[in-house]
């Protein structure tokens, strides 16, 4: 991705507004005095009681304010929230407008329903394309929802001040996909700013999410085709001629960030776009509230009482760090679904993050038995019996580093087999590979020490520097994003190498030196 495909483009994210005509808002005077001073711009029932917005977040009516008014005008009822302010800390020259968030415009307590939004207002591919048949067809083909949503939310940013739900449009181009920490997805990082990211699987990951979106753009004028009667009201070209493949990428990111995904809801009704949901609710992972579809509308009831001004948080889902920076542009240091992939396998051991086949893999990178071990078949059948695969995933969940080399051993085990009676006792017992020896033991072991600790030096940096540069507060945006990230993922590596040196101080005799092993797993 060049720097100037990037910079450039920044204002021309493409975020939507969608096709059913809903009836033109009445012009409203402008003789009303817009006041510079920050105050909370409001949607609140006329019975609400509105606290003081939080100092350090506040909304001015010119910006915030048309958004509302859009909202109320079509149909949003009365709630219990404030669009709100928040600085946006040192990022393009200091040049950007606060990010907006929607905060309690009172007090609530746990239970509160904060907004309800009618499903007039939220974007589906079955409001989209206007067939449910069609939605359907298109996701379980090449294109993915998220695809079908951008590619329309381009067209509909064409009409410019056309477009009924202009003052949407604007507020989420304003956004950029950016979520709580200002940040946006590493998909749209330069490749200066994905350095920060080296010795990190996500690097990988971009890559790879970068080629399945240019996958989809290539479809794009599929689906052009296959709902003609969508775009037959755009006087535009066919999607490829129309529009650049960055231009595709930043609306796909766009959707991306904002889209929620709905529960107990058909499948073209699942990926939803929602006024009043992210990028301006705040996501956390121990959050229990979450944007819900019920009897014709999406709702939001809040899991913990707030005063007025306070951030509103909702649920982003189990979701690790790398896909919630990915996905979000944000890491979460209280995750409990936070993790890292270890996959081995008896043919090629590929150690990576969610993908099977990796052909530069990051985070712990590839291993592979020799192919010509000729208990290969009798290991692999071992290995079926116990519920692996030849190509086995082990996820390595945060605070659970101990259970995770657990489960790995009996497993490893079976490459250091090699007496033949051995592999016929294996065979004929039942349960998970027992330790054949001390020496053998030690040589697994030993392998997963050396090997952990060759992947925390491919970081550039330590943990501990990573701590101290967090610790000081001054780095740019990107890079704190980047360096909580790569410090929480060494922690899991060191929590790993904690475990297999806990496991080495338990053998019976600390003096056995490693036994060889002719078909030994190879570690790079």
């Amino acid at each position: 991705m060049a720097s100037s495909a990037l910079s450039g483009t920044h204002h021309r994210l493409l975020l939507p507004c969608f096709l059913r005509r809903l009836p033109r808002p009445r012009s409203r005077s402008c003789s009303r005095l817009r006041l510079a001073a920050c105050h909370a711009d409001t949607l609140l029932s006329s019975s609400g009681a509105q606290g003081p917005p939080s100092p350090a977040a506040c909304s001015s009516a010119s910006s915030a304010g048309g958004f509302s008014d859009w909202l109320l005008t079509n149909g949003l009822p009365p709630g219990k929230v404030a669009i709100l302010e928040r600085p946006v800390p040192c990022s393009r020259g200091g040049k950007d407008r606060p990010l907006h968030f929607v905060a309690a415009g009172q007090d609530l307590e746990a239970g509160d329903v904060a907004f309800e939004v009618p499903m007039s207002l939220v974007v589906t591919l079955e409001r989209v394309l206007g067939d449910e048949s069609v939605a359907e067809l298109l996701t379980t083909n090449k294109l993915s929802e998220l695809a079908c949503l951008a590619l329309y939310l381009m067209y509909e940013k064409k009409q410019g001040r056309d477009s009924l739900w202009y003052p949407y449009i604007k507020e989420l181009d304003r956004q950029r996909g950016r979520g709580q920490l200002a940040v946006e997805s590493p998909l749209l990082w330069i490749e200066s700013e994905l350095d920060y990211l080296n010795g990190s699987p996500m690097r990988d990951e971009v890559v790879v999410r970068d080629e399945g979106i240019r996958r989809e753009y290539n479809e794009l004028d599929t689906l052009w085709f296959m709902a003609g009667s969508l775009f037959k009201q755009y006087p535009f070209d066919v999607p490829t001629e129309a529009f650049p493949f960055e231009i595709f990428k930043q609306a796909f990111v766009a959707v991306q960030s904002c889209v929620v995904h709905l529960q107990k809801v058909s499948l073209a009704r699942r990926f939803a776009l929602v006024p009043l949901g992210p990028p301006l609710l705040t996501y956390k992972s121990n959050c229990k509230a979450m944007l819900t579809a019920v009897d014709g509308s999406v709702r939001l009831l809040v899991d913990r009482p707030y005063k007025a001004g306070e951030p509103i948080i909702v649920w982003c889902g189990p979701q690790p760090n790398s896909r919630l920076l990915l996905n979000y542009g944000f890491v979460d240091e209280d995750n409990p679904y936070d993790r890292i992939a270890i996959e081995v396998g008896f043919l090629k051991l590929f150690y990576s993050p969610y993908l099977v086949v990796v052909t530069k893999p990051k985070l712990l990178s590839q291993a592979s038995l020799n192919t010509e071990d000729p208990q290969y078949q009798e290991k692999r059948m071992v290995a079926q019996r116990n519920g692996k695969l030849a190509i086995q995933k082990f996820q390595v969940c945060v605070g659970k580093e101990k259970e995770t080399i657990s489960e790995m051993l009996p497993y490893l085990r079976l490459g250091y087999i090699s007496d033949p009676d051995e592999m016929q006792c294996i065979l004929s017992s039942e349960g998970d590979t027992c330790p054949v020896s001390p020496c053998s033991e030690r040589a697994v072991l030993d392998q997963l020490v050396v090997y952990l600790k060759s992947r925390l030096a491919g970081y550039p940096t330590t943990l501990d520097e990573d701590e101290a540069m967090l610790a000081e507060g001054s780095l740019e945006p990107k890079k704190e994003v980047a360096t909580r990230l790569v410090r929480l993922e060494k922690k899991m590596l060191h929590g790993c190498l904690q475990a297999a040196n806990e496991f080495i101080s338990g053998l019976p005799d600390h003096t056995v030196s490693p036994c060889p092993a002719l078909y030994a797993p190879e570690l790079k």
